[in-house]
């Protein structure tokens, strides 16, 4: 037995799971308790949550006081408690998104729908498409099922889907599952267009793969015009697995999201979820169905949309003011997320070297090859506008600004060196 000097078995000697290699862990929810470990003033555009303020925190103290009885604290139906079921269904008629009861499943956030895709679709050594960029959080749990990823290119349309068969032709199978953000994409901000929805389905058709559809954003949409969700360009589709969560427009720490999957699936959905947690936290349940209930989630979302098209334009013009042509940004219509590419000069700076001379001048964001499977992007940044105010977005770009600075004299330096 290997003993380490804590008395306990290093890794090395422990019987881990051939799929322990696969726990890639995830770089953006790891910033997390990196920054709560820093001692001085940061400007965070790390991590991709709501504002502060923005989280409706005394309508839910209200509500808690009136839900929090025995019925809201014991074990809850797997599916979902009835009255968010139907509160949720009711909701989404109204939207680009309707479904019926008997197609939703309650999870414990997003994440816990895209596990379940991946742990009822995909076995070890499955090919499955992923964007990239892309939110490393959804490949890393394909991966954490044994999946082999193949990366297809994005630009201002989203998911370039014509790129596909010629990628998948070279792989030399067809994929199992296709996993695609389509709406204010993280980390890229664009959007799929409608004429590139309708080429996916038709792919996925050809190749008999699950389209595993990541939508936290689609309700945050503050200009332009809504596109169909494939559940409305396919209705019924077996091969859609579509993922929905509260925590981008209510907030994360509900852990409350779901899934929305054809019914022939359902309880095998239920079965794969009862392993993992019995069912979603109940008192959360009661809450988000009552501020649904009370008319206040459409409110609320008006809110967001205006003051996310705010903050998102106030950084941009914070970006061209103080960088100007030393960047290029996307420029989302919706959504949390900005993604900034280096031009020039600083193109040759590499931003996850980058990310340690920005923390220290106290500015935080999540670098590209933090995005990308294979690491790719080592001239890109992703930056989320949602949580920060104008006011502090600006402090956080100059300090950016100062980071690039020093990264670049430092680039200069060793090349006359």
């Amino acid at each position: 037995m290997t003993i380490n000097h804590f008395g306990t078995r290093s890794p090395a000697a422990l019987p881990l799971a051939d799929r322990a290699v696969g726990l890639v862990g995830s770089v953006i929810d790891s910033s997390t308790s990196l920054l709560a470990a820093q001692t001085h003033d940061i400007v965070r555009f790390a991590m991709g949550s709501p504002a502060d303020e923005a989280v409706p925190l005394e309508e839910f103290r209200d509500i808690a006081d009136k839900v929090m009885d025995h019925s809201s604290l014991t074990y809850g139906a797997t599916e979902g408690e009835p009255v968010l079921l139907k509160a949720l269904v009711e909701y989404l008629a109204g939207t680009s998104d309707p479904t019926v009861e008997e197609r939703v499943t309650i999870t414990a956030g997003g994440m816990q729908g895209l596990d379940l895709a991946c742990k009822i679709f995909i076995n070890p050594g499955d090919l499955v498409i992923v964007e990239s960029p892309t939110y490393t959080n959804g490949s890393g749990t394909a991966l954490s099922y044994g999946a082999e990823l193949l990366e297809a290119p994005m630009d201002q349309n989203g998911l370039i889907v014509e790129a596909l068969p010629d990628l998948v032709a070279a792989a030399g199978r067809t994929p199992k599952a296709i996993y695609t953000i389509p709406n204010f994409q993280n980390p890229s901000g664009v959007t799929l267009s409608l004429s590139r929805r309708h080429q996916l389905l038709e792919l996925a058709h050809e190749w008999n793969a699950v389209i595993i559809d990541d939508d936290p954003y689609g309700l945050l949409r503050f200009q332009g015009e809504d596109l169909p969700s494939f559940q409305a360009l396919s209705p019924g589709d077996p091969l859609l697995f579509s993922v929905r969560t509260f925590s981008k427009i209510l907030a994360p720490g509900l852990r409350v999201g779901w899934v929305d999957t054809d019914p022939s699936l359902r309880q095998l959905v239920i079965n794969a979820k009862q392993a993992m947690d019995t069912c979603t936290n109940v008192p959360a349940q009661h809450i988000v169905a009552e501020f649904i209930r009370r008319g206040g989630l459409d409110n609320h979302l008006a809110g967001l949309r205006s003051e996310y098209k705010r903050r998102k334009d106030a950084m941009q013009e914070s970006l061209h003011r103080n960088l100007g042509s030393r960047i290029t940004t996307t420029d989302p219509e919706g959504g949390f997320f900005l993604w900034l590419t280096l031009q020039g000069e600083d193109a040759r700076i590499n931003t996850s070297k980058l990310f340690e001379t920005a923390l220290a001048e106290g500015v935080a964001f999540i670098p590209g090859p933090a995005l990308s499977a294979s690491g790719k992007f080592g001239d890109a940044l992703r930056l989320c506008f949602a949580s920060t105010t104008p006011e502090r977005a600006e402090e956080g770009i100059i300090r950016l600004r100062r980071a690039m600075d020093r990264e670049l004299a430092a680039l200069e330096e060793g090349a006359s060196a």
